[in-house]
């Protein structure tokens, strides 16, 4: 008991350390949030003139991507940060399993990622005057919870992209974020996709995400509608999870043994 109980001190350590991190470089953390909202709401507007229906469909769309790819950028990005701060020699060294530096990582992400969501919904319904009287939030925030497992999952793989090359990692994770966004249907239905790349988005989380979110917040749906959405995705995060622990694992050794864990690329 006694042990569990210093792992979870040893989680929460990190996610206070990321949060010092954001209030250390607020400056760009307001640029990169300012950003967003200014993406969605241009976003928004291109569905102004198709009705009101196109709008939600869109600003949806927009704040769901903008949660999943902070969970995906914030955990794939995490050796990135550990190199920029000068501190990866450290933390990777340091007395701690990985499996909780990680998990405090996630945990951070999951948190930055609602209250950033939060604040882009506030200002998107005033800019739109949006009504989502009819929306089941409570439904749309277990999707959002279950869906984090995937994602998160997949950031784990990609975090290992920046550890096996301190030159190019970090941009290589930004084509894999680019692919998901592709296709899965953020902005458009997948029906319109070229026949050849439609089998993508059948494996891409994010698709189910977006369905179950649409369904949840412009239908009012209930979560006992959608159970077998919810439960693949479920199935996906629990897969997805360890294979990426597994695969940084393999990847931390190659690095070690390589000498690639140096403060600078």
């Amino acid at each position: 008991m006694g042990q569990v109980i210093s792992e979870l001190k040893s989680c929460y350590a990190f996610v206070e350390r990321n949060f010092n991190l954001v209030k250390r470089y607020l400056g760009w953390e307001i640029v990169f949030m300012v950003y967003n909202i200014v993406n969605a709401l241009t976003i928004g507007f291109i569905g102004v003139t198709q009705g009101r229906e196109r709008v939600l469909y869109l600003v949806v769309g927009a704040m769901i991507w903008g949660f999943l790819s902070i969970l995906f950028h914030e955990v794939s990005e995490s050796v990135s940060w550990e190199r920029w701060e000068g501190t990866i020699e450290y933390t990777f060294m340091a007395p701690v399993h990985r499996f909780t530096h990680l998990g405090g990582m996630c945990v951070y992400a999951i948190g930055y990622g609602i209250i950033r969501s939060v604040v882009l919904l506030f200002v998107v319904a005033l800019f739109f005057n949006l009504s989502l009287q009819n929306a089941n939030f409570a439904a749309a925030l277990v999707i959002l919870m279950v869906s984090s497992l995937s994602f998160i999952g997949l950031g784990l793989i990609a975090a290992v992209l920046p550890l096996m090359s301190p030159e190019k990692g970090s941009q290589a994770t930004h084509i894999f974020q680019a692919l998901l966004l592709l296709v899965s249907g953020v902005y458009y239905e997948i029906s319109v996709l070229p026949r050849w790349i439609r089998p993508l988005s059948v494996v891409s989380p994010a698709t189910y995400t977006l369905r179950a979110m649409r369904a949840a917040l412009l239908e009012g749906r209930p979560l006992g509608q959608m159970g077998n959405t919810l439960l693949l995705l479920l199935v996906i995060g629990l897969l997805l999870i360890p294979l990426g622990l597994f695969i940084f694992n393999l990847a931390e050794i190659y690095a070690k043994k390589r000498g690639k864990l140096k403060r600078s690329g």
